[in-house]
């Protein structure tokens, strides 16, 4: 079969141009490349979702427009980014079949996103010839209000998640991230933690059915795939099994009032104090209260940061009325002396609106915008706490904190306890659960897009990660891995991880699932097909 869509010239002139002009393309034939456009309509033959729709390449129009939008990470947006030899946008399941066989027959890489909140750019980039396989055509959301689940395809966002539950009923949740961008693939592939996570625990906690495509291109459900499988989507990280393209998900049950509280603090009024205080309290509160920290300083800005001091502002979500939460705190946090214009009642889907920092009275659409608020360059690191960090330490992170030479820096601290010291460590790969207190995500960004101001502002995040080594988990020190972090242990970027490669990370992520992860990797998928710098390895060391 011949391809001729329109969408995507073949004209040989053209071609040989962004050929000679690309390393990637130079080493894939003319020939080649025809053959992988055959190949994807001879296994997508359905005239009804034509696979020749939602094909792009170098030379299609809309190629760099369908590339960028979905990149929230300008890091993996530059002109020495490697890029994609193709894009398909499935319009249906056997699009994303197709594009299995065909890359697997064609020697290709396959790089999944969903939302492309992706730290590492690992759902955007490779450093081998690849294809992106963009799930945000795959988008649909059925909710069963009168049995408390719903189906969700891996390229919703949290937002149009949200969105579809509070149309239904506004005493029914998912415990999920807060910001509505985000894309359920990645999300729930790699746990998924948001402000009901004491409450209901992770959003893969929640999951009780997927449909996946294997490495061969096969279909699955969770009665085909097996526990074993179904365990390790859930938690195991993207990427690496094979691609979920949807998931079925238990809601849970909020009250018709929920109560939400911004309070901040500067040095000057007892903000180290109130910390460390904290690190004592929170993860012994009543479940149905979230009590989080975000430690601010600086600004989104292409210069660097502002003169401002540093401030930590104090965040709740309370599953229930102003005054019964008042009346927990009062009594375990009396300290923080939040008072009640600090706080706001309404529904839970409003709650999540402030959360995704918009304002009660904004329209639930503002839920359904793909777009994100703010975009730049990023990177994030993460730790977990078992043991209360010092008033001292907690002033030699603030003096951090006040630097002018890099823009927004902000450590957020997300407490445990309640149902996330209940569920086993082993239940799902997420492993990190009870004996953490909370942990940490340490973040930087910036706008203007230059190697030196980059390197500053790595130099940071890096330093302040290696100040806080003393204070937190040991052996391993322990990551999560929806903030991937290629600063720990070694990567291959042209080839496949050896298991004690992928150990050093392995553990650091998984702790002691990494091994059953790495079991269920070599049944599954024993080539390694589904690969990037921090899968999950085979068996066999390389």
């Amino acid at each position: 079969m011949k391809y001729s869509s329109p969408l995507i010239p073949l004209s040989f002139s053209l071609l040989f141009i962004f050929l000679s002009s690309s390393s990637l393309w130079a080493a894939a034939s003319v020939d080649k490349h025809e053959s992988f456009l055959n190949c994807l309509l001879d296994h997508s033959p359905d005239s009804n979702y034509s696979i020749s729709k939602v094909v792009y390449t170098p030379l299609n129009s809309s190629y760099s427009s369908v590339l960028d939008f979905s990149i929230r990470n300008l890091r993996f947006s530059t002109a020495d980014t490697p890029k994609p030899l193709f894009i398909i946008t499935p319009l249906h399941v056997s699009h994303v079949q197709a594009a299995v066989v065909c890359s697997r027959t064609h020697g290709l890489q396959i790089r999944t996103r969903s939302g492309g909140h992706d730290f590492e750019g690992l759902s955007c980039v490779s450093h081998l010839p690849f294809i992106i396989i963009d799930l945000i055509n795959l988008r649909s959301i059925t909710i069963d209000a009168n049995n408390n689940t719903a189906w969700v395809q891996s390229g919703a966002t949290l937002g149009e998640l949200y969105y579809s539950i509070a149309e239904k009923s506004r005493t029914l949740a998912f415990p999920a991230g807060a910001c509505p961008t985000v894309g359920i693939g990645g999300h729930f592939s790699g746990g998924g933690y948001g402000l009901m996570l004491r409450k209901f625990g992770l959003a893969a906690d929640n999951v009780i059915d997927a449909y996946l495509v294997d490495a061969n291109g096969k279909f699955q459900d969770r009665e085909l795939m097996g526990e074993d499988l179904f365990w390790a989507i859930r938690g195991g990280g993207g990427g690496s099994f094979g691609i979920v393209v949807a998931w079925k998900v238990k809601l849970v049950p909020v009250p018709a009032t929920v109560t939400s509280c911004y309070y901040n603090r500067t040095l000057e009024e007892g903000a180290i104090k109130l910390i460390h205080r904290w690190q004592y309290v929170a993860n012994k509160l009543d479940e149905n209260l979230f009590l989080g920290i975000l430690l601010m300083g600086g600004n989104f800005t292409a210069q660097g940061g502002d003169k401002t001091n540093p401030t930590a502002s104090f965040f709740s979500l309370f599953l229930g009325k102003a005054d019964e939460f008042f009346a927990i705190l009062n009594t375990t946090f009396p300290e923080l002396g939040l008072a009640k214009e600090n706080c706001l009642e309404s529904s839970w889907i409003e709650s999540a609106l402030l959360s995704a920092g918009f304002k009660i009275g904004d329209s639930l659409e503002a839920l359904l915008n793909r777009t994100p608020l703010t975009n730049g360059s990023i990177k994030i690191k993460s730790d977990y706490v078992k043991e209360p960090i010092s008033e001292a330490t907690i002033e030699g992170i603030w003096e951090r904190l006040k630097s002018r030479d890099v823009g927004a820096r902000q450590l957020l601290f997300v407490p445990y306890g309640g149902r996330m010291s209940q569920i086993s460590e082993s239940e799902i790969p997420f492993s990190h659960r009870a004996g953490n207190l909370y942990k940490i995500g340490y973040i930087v960004a910036w706008q203007k897009q230059n190697v030196d101001v980059e390197k500053r502002h790595l130099k940071w995040i890096r330093e302040l990660y290696s100040y806080m080594t003393p204070f937190v988990s040991k052996s391993p020190r322990s990551a999560y891995v929806n903030y991937r972090d290629l600063d720990i242990g070694s990567n291959n970027k042209y080839g496949k991880t050896s298991f004690k490669r992928a150990s050093v990370w392995g553990w650091k992520y998984f702790g002691n699932n990494f091994n059953r992860l790495v079991h269920v990797k070599t049944k599954v998928d024993p080539y390694d097909f589904f690969r990037h710098e921090q899968s999950i390895p085979t068996i066999s060391p390389v």
